[in-house]
């Protein structure tokens, strides 16, 4: 049988197409450090040091499996729409919002137009962008990391269908004010705002999703729940938007065992709720720290995350020098980033811990 050539049946934008870069798994971290894995440090993917609600496993574990999930989602949606008070209607949920960023895409997105994004942010709308064969346009955040409005608008052409934002900024920590998204909802275009780590900051604009028609807001459980493994967000908008996403989503696209996982993460909601405050206490706590080493400077955060800048050319060796020692925070490909790593906020612990190692290397 004859060899195929491949290539000439993808789609050709595809074939440029360069990978998304996500943080190793922890046996992988621990084989190349040379380590145990229990010994390993991982704070490179803003995940939650204290994991889900002990009610997750309990849930979990008398799930169906031979049941498929329902495609419309009623028993999850409820249970979303009961502790944020946002009408079922206006809710569809994702594995992760990963899922709803892609389907947004998809549904009114074609081959060469354009979504506007502020740099330096979260990869995956880029990501998705390029998947899509969409032109990202990438507007440059402004010397303390804050959104530029104005050069945002003006960087809007016919081409232009949605506006990127992410609050806080991963991996900068900024929070977009009400102010910023009210001008930019002004443009008229659809403006998604992705709140995957709102419950650290406390400050949404998720009520503003009633006054205007073309805004998104994302929202996930893997930060705030612990549930990233299981995949698992959601989206707020108007209803005409949900059908829409309804219609063209994958019919099962979340388990029976995720479903089971966000109802008792919210029906759990005061325990994650105190771990989430342990966490923002740990977070200036660890900014605190950071701020007395000499060369090192901290930027305030709204997320659980703490980006930190470095002398030129220090960041690289300081970041590989801890990998060696078991400890794992997150470096970026951005320009505007080459002489910073970040830090996700893990236990007290796991702070002193950096904290010891970044003293003596920096």
């Amino acid at each position: 049988m004859p060899n195929t050539d491949f290539k000439r049946l993808i789609r050709p934008h595809l074939l440029q197409l360069e990978h998304f870069s996500p943080a190793d798994p922890p046996e992988e971290q621990a084989r190349r450090a040379g380590i145990p894995e229990e010994e390993i440090i991982r704070l490179n993917a803003n995940e939650n040091p204290y994991g889900p609600s002990p009610k997750v496993s309990d849930a979990v574990a008398q799930v169906d499996y031979s049941i498929y999930p329902d495609p419309e989602q009623r028993r999850v949606r409820e249970a979303i729409s009961d502790f944020t008070s946002i009408p079922i209607e206006r809710l569809i949920v994702g594995a992760g919002s990963d899922e709803i960023i892609d389907l947004v895409f998809r549904l009114v997105m074609e081959l060469g137009d354009q979504i506007v994004d502020s740099d330096p942010t979260f990869g995956m709308y880029r990501f998705d962008a390029a998947v899509n064969g969409v032109e990202t346009v990438l507007v440059q955040r402004d010397d303390a990391f804050e959104l530029d409005v104005k050069a945002i608008t003006s960087a809007i052409d016919k081409r232009t269908k949605v506006i990127f934002i992410c609050s806080p900024n991963n991996p900068t920590g900024n929070v977009a004010s009400h102010e910023q998204i009210k001008a930019l909802l002004d443009t008229g275009l659809l403006v998604v705002v992705d709140e995957a780590y709102w419950e650290f900051s406390q400050q949404t604009v998720a009520p503003m999703v009633y006054d205007h028609d073309n805004l998104i807001v994302l929202r996930t459980l893997s930060k705030w729940g612990g549930i990233a493994g299981l995949r698992a967000g959601f989206g707020i908008m108007n209803p005409e938007l949900i059908n829409r996403l309804f219609g063209m989503k994958q019919p099962y696209n979340i388990t029976t065992a995720t479903e089971a996982a966000v109802i008792a993460s919210f029906e759990d909601a005061d325990y994650l709720n105190c771990n989430a405050r342990k966490i923002v206490s740990e977070r200036e706590r660890m900014i605190a720290l950071l701020s007395d080493i000499e060369g090192l400077e901290p930027l305030p955060s709204g997320g659980n995350y703490v980006l930190c800048k470095l002398a030129t050319g220090r960041a690289k060796p300081v970041f590989h020098d801890l990998a060696t020692r078991g400890i794992f925070l997150r470096n970026f490909s951005s320009p505007r980033l080459k002489d910073c790593f970040r830090i996700s906020v893990g236990r007290p612990n796991e702070t002193d811990i950096v904290i010891t190692a970044l003293k003596e290397l920096v």
